[in-house]
């Protein structure tokens, strides 16, 4: 692999370097390039390095002194999504990223059933050409999800440099980085304690390759919500907050679900207290009758911007259809 064009950068290891991962070397070598190690890493992986010209796949590889090492940067691909005009509730924007308010219904990323009419689609559409080759895809950097079907806050990123450090932000969750994120949600049930912290590993289901669930300690990747009792109703349903210190997939739908509450309306981990509707004052029967999803929503969003470092913070109110299910479990 030669390295002739400005989308190649060669390094020699020094005395002083020998005997370091090719990874770590690279991502110090390359610093000031907007190329975090993680994405080095997966660069390496996907054979885009090398070293003496021969081609290397393996991050942790140690280096000798002497030799050089090299990195090679893929073209930005075409976009497999195009743009779509879809309208977007869009509560902040600048030259760097995008904070939107995502209602429920809308997949974030194109896959198999949903190749279009996503966030991206319209993402893609509203930013145009202002968009930079994110990840190698010409598209907006997703850095953090929600479901199809939760509501809320999600930030989308325009730039490499809004990319790298909003990624670096999530993978810290907070440890040593600001980062809020807080969410709403109605479950089942009246938990015994005023608040409470859910720390238990989460991974894939042993059999069900869609779902998620908890582990043993040692398994899977640590997940941890704070959560809070704001309401009760009836002694049937419960209005939380939940705050993530981890951010895994389907957290909060698994946690409330472990720990006796899931959430009202999730078909997945809610499934086996459908019969407990039945139990639920007339008015509030009727307003989980005419849910059409899980009640969680994503209220709260809070961190440094990435590149000017100013503290943000953005706050969504229930949307109509949680707002109208609050009123008939309160008055039900």
């Amino acid at each position: 692999m030669s390295c002739e064009d400005n989308l190649c950068f060669a390094y020699r290891v020094a005395p002083e370097h020998g005997g370091e991962r090719l990874d770590r070397f690279l991502a110090a070598a390359a610093a000031g390039k907007n190329l975090s190690r993680t994405r080095i890493k997966s660069l390496i992986e996907a054979g885009h390095a090398s070293i003496d010209g021969a081609p290397v796949k393996d991050p942790s590889l140690l280096l000798r002194a002497g030799q050089t090492a090299s990195l090679h940067l893929p073209l930005p691909a075409d976009p497999v999504p195009s743009g779509e005009n879809i309208p977007l509730k869009i509560v902040f924007e600048d030259e760097h990223l995008l904070v939107i308010d995502k209602p429920a219904g809308l997949v974030v990323h194109p896959a198999a059933g949903h190749e279009t009419g996503t966030l991206v689609n319209a993402l893609i559409a509203h930013c145009g050409a202002s968009l930079s080759g994110i990840g190698g895809v010409r598209r907006p950097g997703i850095v953090h999800r929600l479901d199809k079907d939760t509501s809320g806050l999600l930030i989308a990123a325009k730039t490499d440099a809004a990319h790298q450090g909003m990624a670096e932000l999530f993978a810290d969750h907070g440890k040593t980085l600001p980062l809020i994120r807080e969410y709403l949600a109605f479950v089942w049930g009246i938990p015994a304690r005023p608040s409470g912290t859910i720390d238990a590993p989460l991974a894939r289901h042993a059999t069900s390759r869609e779902k998620i669930a908890v582990v043993p300690p040692g398994r899977g990747r640590r997940a941890v919500t704070h959560w809070r009792l704001i309401e009760s109703f009836a002694g049937e349903a419960s209005f939380v907050s939940c705050r993530l210190e981890t951010g895994r997939t389907h957290q909060i739908r698994v946690h409330m679900a472990h720990a006796g509450h899931p959430i009202l309306g999730d078909p997945v981990y809610a499934a086996g207290f459908k019969s407990k509707t039945a139990r639920l004052r007339a008015a509030a029967k009727v307003g989980l009758d005419s849910l059409t999803r899980q009640a969680l929503h994503a209220a709260v969003l809070g961190f440094p911007h990435p590149v000017t470092g100013v503290q943000m913070r953005f706050e969504s109110p229930l949307p109509l259809d949680l707002r109208r299910l609050l009123e008939a479990l309160a008055g039900g």
